[in-house]
């Protein structure tokens, strides 16, 4: 069973935050709130902890996984973006929306869409994610934190741990969470496509019908 931390949602504990990154240096799987949902990460590099996050999720090997940045920067260092996509990712981000975006040469191709090279990031909106990344130097590979049992991931931490704790080995407790994952657009074409509509305000770019 795995330990739960329980962390401030607005001022995380820097210890706190150390001792999750240590989780993550040894090739760990941890459960972390998001500006979304609850979600499972692991290092970008983390074979193993990858393998982990899809036999928990219980999806295919291939179903696509996104990389948590601090900032636009360090975005852009992982992927080709033009003036359009930059333009539309200072606008949105930080927030709940995951982006599709050509991959450069710095993410290992087994996490990539192995058909188009693309890759999905984000930049979140929530002090948690955003302190860890700080503390471990580097992007975290994440995915919402559901399984095909569920109609919607669950929001609570005391539920997320009973279905999900044998399997992980730390989660940061912040309280409870929303259900409703990102909206994710694709921008490695000509033109911003909606895939998902999910958390995140989208209507000036994308008008509902």
């Amino acid at each position: 069973m795995a330990r739960k931390i329980h962390i401030h949602p607005t001022h995380p504990q820097e210890r706190l935050l150390k001792q999750a990154a240590e989780v993550l240096r040894d090739d760990g799987l941890l459960i972390l709130p998001t500006d979304s949902v609850y979600g499972l990460s692991c290092r970008m590099t983390a074979r193993d902890g990858q393998e982990r996050l899809h036999r928990v999720r219980r999806d295919e090997p291939r179903h696509f996984l996104t990389l948590m940045c601090a900032d636009l920067s360090s975005l852009a260092s992982l992927a080709r973006v033009d003036n359009q996509a930059f333009r539309l990712l200072r606008q949105l981000t930080p927030g709940p929306f995951t982006f599709i975006l050509q991959a450069s040469k710095e993410i290992p191709r087994r996490i990539l869409d192995p058909k188009r090279r693309t890759i999905g990031l984000r930049i979140p909106d929530h002090p948690v994610p955003q302190g860890l990344i700080a503390q471990l130097g580097e992007p975290i590979m994440s995915a919402t934190l559901t399984d095909p049992g569920l109609d919607v991931p669950l929001g609570d931490p005391d539920d997320l741990f009973d279905r999900y704790g044998a399997q992980v080995d730390l989660m940061l407790d912040a309280g409870a969470c929303g259900t409703e994952p990102t909206t994710v657009i694709d921008l490695s074409g000509e033109e911003p496509v909606l895939i998902r509509r999910g958390r995140g305000d989208v209507s000036r770019i994308f008008p509902e019908d």
